[in-house]
């Protein structure tokens, strides 16, 4: 690893000894000794909605123009407090995790010119036109996907980089980076794991949503490049899986299947009843294994009958577990899930501020193949805007999650 990450992982007080995880879940995922507590996955304009239990609003009201820090260099931190519906308590979370991080980071020479974009394209382009005009030379956010388009149009004709929090793909591009849990990471992890334990025919039982849609676009570039036969995929509408579990019923289910494995990119409450239709076909999840992305790493997900047995990929929960233990005892509540990514910003650009110089946020810096180590694992952004992380394999069992191929500790040119 290189000074750059080397730097990171010592400027960072949450990353763990031992398999450091990748980017996709979990508030808070228990091994088989314990209860399991696992919240789902963010995925493209979902991560605003708060999980449950979690994060009661917060100081609304507020001022959302302000600033954190008193060092040399600005960097402006855009977040949606303003915004409709849970995005105002992700901004707030997103916000004090970033405080968190400088606290953490003894004498970092930043100033985060904090903005509210209100959730809008409009407002992403207005608070990067402010903070640009203030000298940020880095812009950290926003959050929806709209919303970074706007201020990366902005950032672009300023010249400062910008590094977001969509987990929207599309939006990415030189100079536009996504510091997020891309589902695409999770595809690639998971259908690779299977192809390298002998899975040699897979089905697809996909959602009709966006969120389905990227994963069945992947999906079928993972499984030719890692030599999986695809037999059959069929679309549902969301809670309706019904007409498309008996379509695949001769191919899934019954005393001769026809595959080994079969995805299932659904959430909790999609899942429900996908395993209801599953069982009137006699799907055996010991005859084919099912597989899952960051979606399934909630606890409802853990006490399906039909899903033990089922991999998916996500991160490593302990170093989220950590930074929401300190969390927690600086702000007296829980963080939204989305929190570490803020920390990780932040902490990446005040351990870049503090060892590259005026070179700081160069593309060829921001882009260091050797990547940098955070929160939720290790990860590293590529030239076109999208991220590596390292992700673990996940196997649910008994109502619990169990690691059964730990998460990398470095990225290699494949990543997995």
């Amino acid at each position: 690893m290189n000074r750059i990450a080397i730097m990171l992982v010592l400027a960072f007080p949450v990353v763990l000894t031992g398999c450091i995880g990748s980017g996709s879940l979990t508030p808070s995922r228990r091994t088989a000794s314990a209860p399991a507590q696992a919240q789902p996955q963010p995925s493209y304009e979902e991560p605003v909605e708060a999980m449950p239990g979690q994060v009661p609003p917060l100081a609304y009201g507020a001022p959302t123009s302000t600033t954190v820090g008193t060092g040399n260099v600005k960097v402006a931190l855009i977040l949606p407090f303003s915004s409709a519906g849970q995005g105002s308590i992700v901004a707030q979370s997103m916000r004090n995790a970033a405080d968190l991080a400088l606290s953490d980071f003894q004498g970092a020479d930043i100033t985060l010119l904090v903005k509210d974009d209100r959730g809008t394209p409009e407002g992403g382009r207005e608070a990067a036109q402010q903070a640009v005009a203030e000298g940020a030379e880095l812009i950290l956010g926003p959050v929806f996907a709209g919303s970074v388009q706007g201020a990366g149009q902005v950032a672009r004709q300023a010249g400062r980089p910008l590094i977001g929090f969509s987990t929207d793909a599309s939006v990415a591009g030189p100079g536009i980076y996504l510091l997020s849990f891309l589902v695409q990471e999770e595809v690639d992890r998971i259908v690779s794991y299977a192809a390298r334990q002998g899975h040699r025919s897979i089905a697809a039982l996909i959602p009709e949503t966006t969120y389905g849609t990227v994963v069945e676009a992947r999906f079928r570039e993972t499984a030719a490049r890692s030599g999986l036969r695809v037999v059959a995929i069929e679309r549902y509408p969301s809670g309706q899986p019904q007409a498309a579990v008996q379509r695949l019923g001769n191919v899934i289910g019954g005393g001769a299947p026809q595959v080994d494995s079969l995805i299932i990119p659904d959430n909790a409450d999609g899942l429900n009843a996908v395993a209801r239709a599953l069982q009137t076909v006699g799907f055996d999840p010991q005859r084919v294994r099912p597989l899952g992305t960051g979606v399934w790493n909630e606890a409802r997900v853990f006490a399906v009958p039909t899903l033990q047995g089922g991999w998916f990929a996500a991160p490593d929960s302990r170093g989220f577990e950590a930074f929401a233990g300190r969390y927690r005892a600086r702000f007296n509540t829980d963080p939204t899930r989305l929190a570490t990514l803020s920390y990780d910003a932040v902490t990446l650009v005040a351990a870049l501020t503090r060892t590259q110089g005026s070179r700081r946020f160069a593309e060829d810096v921001l882009t260091n193949p050797a990547g940098f180590a955070g929160a939720d694992g290790v990860f590293r952004f590529k030239t076109d805007g999208t991220n590596n992380r390292a992700l673990a394999i996940q196997e649910i069992r008994n109502g619990t999650t169990v690691a059964v191929n730990a998460a990398p500790r470095a990225l290699t040119a494949s990543a997995y």
